[in-house]
C-alpha cells in the first residue's frame, strides 16, 4: 500500500469538525480513492496553528515512514504572526528540498494561500506570490493555486471564526484538490 501524506495546519487537520477523521479534506479525498479502488493509504499530519518553520521542525518524524505523495498546506498561520513573506517561501522551499531529497519518487502537491490584499497591502502581495512562485521553481510539482476556492467568504461553508471551512466547505476543498490528487495516482 502506498502512502499520501497530508501535512499541513489547522485546514488539513480538519479543526472544528464534529469528526475530522471523516469530514476533513485528506479524509474526503481517501474516500475517493477508496471509491475509484486505489491502494493509498491517507495520513493526516495536520496540526491546527502550525506554521512553516513548525512544519519544519517536525518533518523528520513524518518522514520517517515510506511517503509517495506529499501534500503540502502551510503558511497561513505564518503571515496572521508577522513573518516575512521571504522567511515563509524559504521555509516552504525547504520542506520541499527534504521530501524530494528523502524520497526522490514522491510526488508533491502545493497547496496554495491567499489572504485579501485591502488586509495586508504589499506583504499580502508578496504572500500571494509565494505559492505561484514555488510552483514555478518547482516544475515537477502539481499546484493548487488557492485552496480555499469557492469557500472562502462563503458564509455557510465556514465555520463561526470564517477561518475554517464547516464539513459542507471541506467538500468543496476536496472537489478542488481531488483533480490534482488524482492526476498522480
Amino acid at each position: 500500500m502506498k502512502n499520501i501524506l497530508f501535512f499541513g495546519d489547522s485546514l488539513t487537520a480538519g479543526y472544528g469538525l464534529a469528526n475530522a477523521a471523516t469530514e476533513s479534506f485528506p479524509a474526503l479525498i481517501g474516500t475517493k480513492i477508496n471509491a475509484d479502488g486505489l491502494n493509498y493509504n491517507i495520513i493526516n499530519a495536520g496540526v491546527s496553528g502550525d506554521t512553516t518553520a513548525g512544519g519544519l521542525s517536525r518533518l523528520e518524524y513524518w518522514l520517517s515512514k515510506p511517503v509517495d505523495v506529499f501534500v503540502l498546506e502551510l503558511g497561513i498561520n505564518d503571515i496572521r504572526r508577522g513573518v516575512p513573506p521571504h522567511i515563509i517561501a524559504q521555509n516552504l522551499q525547504l520542506i520541499i528540498d527534504k521530501v524530494k531529497s528523502k524520497y526522490s519518487q514522491a510526488k508533491i502537491v502545493l497547496l496554495g494561500m491567499e489572504i485579501p490584499v485591502f488586509l495586508g497591502g504589499s506583504i499580502a502581495i508578496a504572500f500571494n506570490g509565494i505559492y505561484k512562485k514555488l510552483a514555478k521553481d518547482n516544475n515537477q510539482i502539481a499546484f493548487v493555486p488557492f485552496l480555499l476556492a469557492g469557500v472562502a467568504g462563503v458564509k455557510h461553508l465556514n465555520l463561526w471564526d470564517r477561518l475554517h471551512p464547516s464539513a459542507e466547505g471541506y467538500k468543496v476543498v476536496a472537489e478542488t484538490v481531488w483533480p490534482v490528487i488524482k492526476g498522480f495516482l
